[in-house]
């Protein structure tokens, strides 16, 4: 029986995956206990970048799903406040807190409150047009919506970004170190045997290897996610410059030279 199970290891370990396997295992035996310490760190560093990376991604195609619906509500209606008006939750959508923004100001410029109830509608049907001096306020408060929006979109972000830089040097520390290690011990044997170094430099190597593998699917993934959200943010400017029309349009009082009003 045993002379089966001789016969079959050797026969395993002609296939060169199996004999790569054995050999990852071999050299992760000759690791030093800060080449262990560097690995954990980045185990632990892989598992977080790749956590936020799904994360942030899978909360970027949600809003743009959600920024597509409240868009094509919006602008299938003649009111550009019957969404703010009727209380309809777009939850989870940047754009809608830009619009949210906006209105809250507006209402506060038409009617000096920012109370939503049900008798609104007929508040603003019946108030007064805004002049052109009073649309800045308005234009701020979405600007200002933008800037938390683009916080919000960029948080976690640099927790990608320290991996793609820190993660690599970590690894050149582990490897630094192990190569320390080696030298250390033929200095003490008082010999040179390439035999006897080639397992403890190819396990300092391990930690650099690792340090890449942390930090290339991290570029990639911020690399990707940068561009979601600069695209969401100018998603969000394009809106509010889209908002201020209707508003100025619907809201805004004109001289009767066709000017507005100042």
């Amino acid at each position: 029986m045993s002379t089966i199970f001789s016969d079959f290891f050797l026969s395993m370990h002609k296939i060169p995956e199996f004999q790569t396997a054995a050999g990852l295992i071999y050299i992760l035996s000759e690791t030093s206990f800060v080449g262990y310490a560097v690995l954990l760190t980045l185990f632990l560093a892989s598992i977080l970048s790749w956590s936020v990376a799904l994360y942030k991604l899978t909360g970027l195609l949600e809003a743009n799903e959600k920024n597509a619906h409240f868009v094509a509500t919006f602008r299938q209606d003649q009111s550009p406040l019957r969404i703010y008006e009727e209380k309809i939750p777009f939850d989870g959508s940047p754009l809608f807190e830009v619009y949210k923004a906006g209105c809250k100001e507006l209402c506060f410029q038409l009617l000096s409150t920012t109370t939503v109830d049900e008798r609104l509608h007929f508040s603003i049907a019946d108030a007064k047009k805004i002049s052109s001096g009073q649309i800045r306020p308005v234009v701020d408060a979405m600007e200002k919506a933008i800037g938390e929006s683009m916080l919000q979109l960029e948080s976690l972000m640099i927790i990608l970004s320290t991996a793609i830089s820190g993660a690599p040097f970590l690894g050149l520390l582990g490897t630094v170190w192990g190569v320390m290690d080696v030298f250390a011990g033929i200095a003490v044997a008082g010999n040179v045997n390439l035999i006897a170094m080639a397992p403890g430099v190819a396990g300092a190597l391990t930690t650099t290897v690792t340090g890449l593998l942390v930090a290339i699917p991290a570029m990639f993934a911020y690399n990707l996610l940068t561009v979601n959200i600069r695209s969401m943010i100018v998603q969000c400017e394009n809106f509010a410059t889209e908002f201020s029309s209707e508003v100025e349009h619907h809201y805004v009082i004109y001289s009767n030279s066709g000017n507005l009003q100042y």
